[in-house]
């Protein structure tokens, strides 16, 4: 909407002169006018270089003018200020507010109270914080141009129709707020369709939208089916890649039929896995795709060094391939643990490789302190694999019970790993950061 006009009242004579001399102005100072030519500028210079200073104040430059000349058209008191204003108040840094506007200069146009204000209370309606709001925002600007009543509110009334708790979709548009903008037939009920095809994953359609919702910006054609393919090619079991998905959903975007076949190799020359091994280490541990070969080898390193037989560290690693993520000087406690106070064979140690993923200050050392005060002889299974309160029923047992079988010991969520030197040899995206949740068994 063209704005109101700064100055006197020109007749059309006075506004073309007007007009010759600001864009002689703007080209002056390296601004292309070209697409001003139906936009209503203001009459003097003074104004025009005002609103210039404002932007370049902000953090623009010419040349992210050059990209959107039309924010020329708004006026510093009546647009800019008012805009900016309310973008600061529900959370954009004013440090980041020239990166905002050059992602998405339209906002200068809209209206606080008609357009912005809306959007946001909106975004509220659907749980996402008060303080994540400056997050979601800078992640994706153009929500502030989608109307309520179309892609947004179809996208979300759409994901609550198949399924997914309107108490998720908070969490899932704060971490990948793409989704409000995703179009309901031609990417979120594809997605659908594909899932319901393949009906081993349909049952686990919200714990992986949940979990790793940002697959839904993945190629499905290009990237997605192949990579699928690739992991059932490689020996995961059709079963297993729910599991694998929703633990690692980073992995349907990778090249991930390169990353595979090096580490199958990696693993089949270092560490003496056969690739049917190395399927089963993907499948309880998918972020090994991602990570450096040289990290992998510093724990095992260590447990050679310690004497174990090569075939018993493969055993290990394919039981509990998490043993591959964790601090060598943690595992060195443990194990010196392990063999001067608890005084136990290796091939325990071997029989149950999990051990060394748990802390020795909050659950090693108690719960073995107890059982020697009470003469209780038994496995390390038995005594660590379970919560707190089963382990107090046992100790007031008056036989030991049979050991069942452990549960397969899966991870996901954020991954810590020790140091930075655990990024992969080539530059990782943020697509592939490593995630991991620690495991309270």
């Amino acid at each position: 909407m063209p704005t109101v006009t700064w100055g006197a009242i020109q007749g059309r004579k006075e506004k073309l002169v007007s007009r010759v001399i600001i864009c002689d102005y703007l080209k002056s100072i390296g601004i292309v006018p070209d697409e001003l030519e139906e936009v209503e500028l203001p009459s003097t210079v003074d104004v025009m270089r005002e609103r210039v200073e404002f932007l370049q104040k902000i953090g623009l430059t010419i040349d992210d003018i050059n990209e959107y000349p039309l924010m020329l058209g708004c006026s510093v008191r009546k647009n800019m200020i008012p805009v900016l204003g309310y973008l600061e108040k529900i959370g954009i840094p004013r440090a980041r507010m020239g990166e905002f506007v050059k992602n998405y200069p339209q906002c200068l146009h809209a209206s606080v109270v008609v357009e912005l204000a809306p959007v946001v209370k909106f975004l509220r309606g659907l749980d996402v914080e008060k303080q994540d709001l400056g997050y979601v925002l800078m992640k994706y600007p153009e929500l502030l141009g989608y109307k309520l009543e179309g892609t947004m509110s179809t996208s979300v009334a759409y994901l609550v129709s198949i399924g997914v708790n309107p108490r998720d979709i908070g969490p899932m548009v704060t971490q990948y707020p793409y989704i409000l903008g995703m179009r309901v037939g031609t990417m979120i009920s594809r997605w659908w369709i594909i899932w319901s095809h393949w009906a081993c994953l349909r049952r686990f359609w919200q714990e992986c939208l949940r979990s790793g919702h940002i697959f839904l910006g993945y190629n499905l054609e290009e990237t997605v089916k192949p990579n699928v393919d690739c992991l059932m090619s490689f020996g995961i079991r059709k079963e297993a890649l729910p599991s694998v998905i929703a633990q690692y959903p980073q992995i349907l975007g990778l090249p991930l039929k390169a990353k595979l076949s090096s580490q199958q190799y990696f693993f089949n020359l270092k560490l003496k896995i056969d690739p049917y091994g190395f399927a089963r280490v993907i499948e309880r541990m998918p972020q090994i795709v991602s990570l450096n070969q040289n990290v992998i080898m510093k724990p095992v390193d260590f447990l050679l060094g310690r004497g174990i037989p090569a075939e018993d560290v493969a055993k290990m690693v394919v039981k509990c391939p998490q043993l591959l993520a964790l601090q060598v000087g943690l595992m060195k406690n443990s194990y010196y643990y392990f063999k001067s106070e608890m005084g136990r064979p290796v091939k325990e140690l071997v029989e149950f490789p999990e051990y060394l993923t748990y802390s020795l200050e909050s659950r090693i050392k108690p719960r073995y302190q107890r059982l020697q005060s009470k003469g209780i002889r038994c496995s390390l299974a038995w005594f660590l694999n379970c919560s707190d309160q089963r382990f107090e029923e046992r100790l007031k047992g008056e036989y030991i019970e049979a050991e069942s079988s452990c549960p397969s010991f899966y991870m996901g969520g954020r991954l810590e790993l020790p140091g930075s030197d655990l990024v992969s040899e080539e530059e990782e995206s943020d697509d592939e950061m490593l995630y991991r949740r620690t495991v309270a068994l």
